[in-house]
């Protein structure tokens, strides 16, 4: 009796010597190491493991980005006028998407442009950038075709936006740069549209084609599934 009493005695000791030593951050024993500390690899380091010796890798050829739309028109004088003269804003022009465009014109836009579009933004203003020109310039111009090109591929000093903005968002920005044009040009009230829902894929040729191509599909697919059943039913 008196040695097992011993023994347990010696055994909490042990134990509480080894706990003592433990640490939760870092544990003694690890099975597979490895997958406890995984290597971390610049993005753009050389490492004799990747082909070519570089982490970071180009997508694979024909893959594009999530949520991306192909856009048809080159960024090339050709392209920025069939643009300006056949490109027509999709989305309705709508009070919600009058005061979204606001907002975003807001963020991107006013800097440069002005809170009016009279080109006299707080950088102009500081003569950061000069020589930015009103949306009513006459030898302008602009058209909604005209605006989205621009957004999306940027022209002289002003950068493309593509990356910062979704397409849609684009058009909202390009309804209310006409709104601020139609105010300098002192038009009247440019009525809202009501009950018309938006169609993004109507400014986009090869996104109706596609959609076309998938009803055709579906109805293929409905087609056969009916045989199918009549077949089954004899």
């Amino acid at each position: 009796m008196r040695n097992l009493f011993y023994k347990a005695i010696i055994l909490f000791l042990v134990g509480g010597f080894v706990m003592s030593c433990a640490d939760n951050d870092k544990p003694n024993y690890q099975f597979m190491p490895d997958m406890y500390e995984p290597i971390g690899y610049e993005a753009y380091g050389e490492y004799d493991v990747f082909q070519n010796g570089q982490e970071a890798k180009l997508p694979a050829e024909g893959s594009i980005p999530r949520g991306w739309m192909p856009y048809d028109y080159e960024n090339t004088p050709d392209g920025m006028a069939n643009a300006k003269a056949n490109l027509n804003n999709p989305l309705p022009y709508t009070e919600d998407n009058l005061n979204e465009g606001k907002q975003l014109y807001t963020i991107y836009c006013a800097v440069c442009h002005g809170d009016n579009g009279d080109g006299q933004g707080i950088l102009a203003e500081r003569e950061k950038i000069l020589g930015v020109p009103s949306y009513d310039d006459a030898g302008r111009a602009i058209t909604e075709g005209s605006v989205y090109h621009v957004i999306y591929y940027g022209l002289n000093t002003m950068g493309s936006y593509a990356a910062q903005t979704s397409e849609e968002e684009r058009w909202k920005i390009t309804h209310y740069v006409m709104n601020l044009k139609n105010e300098l040009e002192g038009g009247e009230e440019i009525p809202f549209e009501e009950g018309k829902e938006a169609s993004i894929a109507e400014a986009n040729p090869v996104e109706v084609e596609r959609a076309q191509e998938n009803a055709e599909e579906v109805q293929g697919e409905g087609a056969v599934t009916g045989e199918e059943e009549e077949q089954n039913n004899n």
